[in-house]
């Protein structure tokens, strides 16, 4: 006692009649086991600051609990439904190497945003994705295949938010505008209102008329542009109807944009991209991680679409 309280260990209460106690301090206690039965991490609800909208998303502190307490650094973590990516966005954070796999290409899109707004990574130079089209071969069989996940894929080409589909599904549909399958927000004036380009994916046959039925909701809908993306080559009359419709002025930018614009697949394979202004967004972006672990080697396991990291 007297070596204790030489080392101020104890506590005196006012009261002579109470109980010396002695004092302990966090990092000395070992803690309480964690239970079957975890409450201590709440849900994902309407307003939480990590909420990217896809309506299955785990807690991300959730998913790096139980990475934590069944792997170690440099391990590695699949998760063969992956989804909007939680379980590979805990294991990169962790140090883990990781595979992650998905069967639509909607989700596949999602996890590709989520890895760069978190940590800076890009999908071919920091990890490869297998079972997406690379080339307008692959993009052919791919629409041929499945059309709504050729419309997903395309649309994640330009960084756009399908309308209408079911996550984690095969099936799809079209949007509530008749014609859209996809948009683009963004702000570029002081009132902080969203802007829209609403997008519009043919894998097939075009004509003029596709995009004068685009330009029509462009202007019914009141958005700002629209985006006519096409596997197959636009004619010359789908050219001067995009260019008929004249341009959007951006009070931010003080720049002109084509109000109609038209992209190929091609072309955005090649790495062009929509004439808009720069500072927009597409899904609700995940928070940035700081001092994050690097990419770790990982071989490559197939699956309907998979994501893995690399060197």
């Amino acid at each position: 006692m007297e070596q204790l309280d030489a080392e101020g260990r104890l506590y005196f209460p006012k009261n002579p009649d109470g109980r010396i106690q002695l004092k302990r301090f966090l990092d000395e206690m070992p803690g309480v086991p964690v239970d079957n039965v975890w409450d201590d991490i709440r849900p994902i609800h309407a307003h939480a600051a990590e909420r990217l909208g896809y309506p299955t998303q785990k807690p991300l502190a959730l998913l790096e609990r139980i990475i934590q307490a069944s792997s170690n650094e440099g391990d590695v973590v699949m998760d063969p439904f992956c989804g909007c990516g939680t379980a590979v966005a805990a294991a990169h954070k962790l140090g883990r190497a990781w595979i992650g796999i998905d069967i639509t290409h909607l989700s596949i899109a999602l996890l590709k945003y989520r890895l760069t707004d978190m940590f800076g990574l890009k999908a071919g130079t920091d990890y490869q994705v297998i079972g997406e089209p690379g080339d307008v071969g692959a993009a052919r069989q791919l629409a041929g295949d499945d059309r709504y996940q050729f419309q997903w894929w395309a649309l994640s080409l330009a960084r756009a938010k399908p309308l209408g589909g079911t996550d984690g599904g095969r099936s799809g549909k079209k949007g509530s505008d008749k014609g859209v399958d996809g948009v683009i927000t963004f702000v570029d004036d002081g009132t902080g209102k969203p802007k829209r380009v609403l997008v519009q994916v043919k894998s097939g046959h075009v004509k003029s008329g596709d995009v004068r039925d685009l330009r029509g909701t462009v202007e019914r809908e009141g958005a700002a542009l629209g985006l006519f993306i096409t596997l197959e080559a636009p004619t010359r009359d789908m050219t001067t109807e995009a260019v008929s419709a004249g341009f959007y002025r951006s009070p931010g930018w003080n720049t002109d944009y084509p109000k109609i614009q038209i992209l190929t697949i091609e072309q955005l394979l090649g790495g062009e991209t929509a004439q808009m202004p720069p500072n927009y967004t597409t899904f609700k972006q995940a928070g940035r991680v700081r001092g994050a672990a690097d990419a770790h080697d990982v071989p490559l396991f197939g699956g309907e679409s998979s994501i893995t990291d690399t060197p």
